[in-house]
């Protein structure tokens, strides 16, 4: 094996390793809340908007939020029960935007050298022909938690990641499920700071 061979074969797994690092993309978490926060009780989930409460997004939405919930402490109620102690008002927005090109598709370089042989010039044209960039898909989870003693919010938070459009990162379920559990990590989390979870 020649010694480029060898080197190649070092950096392959360091090359690989960074393509999984950059296809994962953070989710930005930013949560609300004063001392005291619970961190037990029954809750039921609804939607900010009552019109979304019979759509499949909003359905996927919330089976995120009630296993983030769960994994928290709280107990959710079933479907359609409008008691407990809690209600978590869950509110899911999706934008999709074309990023620009971030350099022209045609570039020209002209070089040359002088030594003992002689002179040179050259000049290069560089085609990209990778085409448009993928739209973005940018997925946002916001969720309130009320006490239904009195409608007082005791918690709130919002979580945004974004992902290549037609990436399974991108798609519905899998984004509710990861911005759900990015949002309810280490439960009640630090009020008034945005952080980065991956």
């Amino acid at each position: 094996m020649t010694r480029f061979n060898q080197a190649m074969c070092a950096l392959l797994p360091i090359t690989l390793l960074a393509g999984c690092a950059t296809a994962i993309a953070p989710v930005d978490v930013t949560r609300f809340h004063g001392e005291g926060v619970a961190r037990s009780g029954t809750v039921h989930i609804v939607p900010a908007n009552p019109a979304d409460e019979g759509s499949l997004e909003f359905r996927t939405t919330a089976n995120a939020v009630r296993a983030a919930l769960t994994r928290t402490g709280f107990a959710v109620l079933d479907e359609g029960v409008r008691r407990g102690d809690y209600e978590a008002v869950v509110e899911i927005g999706r934008q999709t935007h074309q990023p620009g090109r971030t350099r022209s598709p045609v570039s020209v370089g002209v070089g040359g050298s002088t030594g003992s042989y002689g002179s040179g010039l050259g000049v290069g044209l560089g085609i990209d022909l990778s085409g448009k960039p993928k739209p973005i898909v940018a997925s946002r989870l916001r969720v309130q938690l009320r006490r239904m003693s009195d409608g007082t919010a005791i918690w709130e938070g919002r979580a945004e990641t974004q992902a290549k459009e037609g990436t399974p990162a991108a798609q519905p379920g899998i984004a509710a499920g990861k911005l759900a559990d990015a949002l309810f990590r280490d439960f009640p989390g630090a009020s008034g700071v945005t952080i980065s979870v991956k």
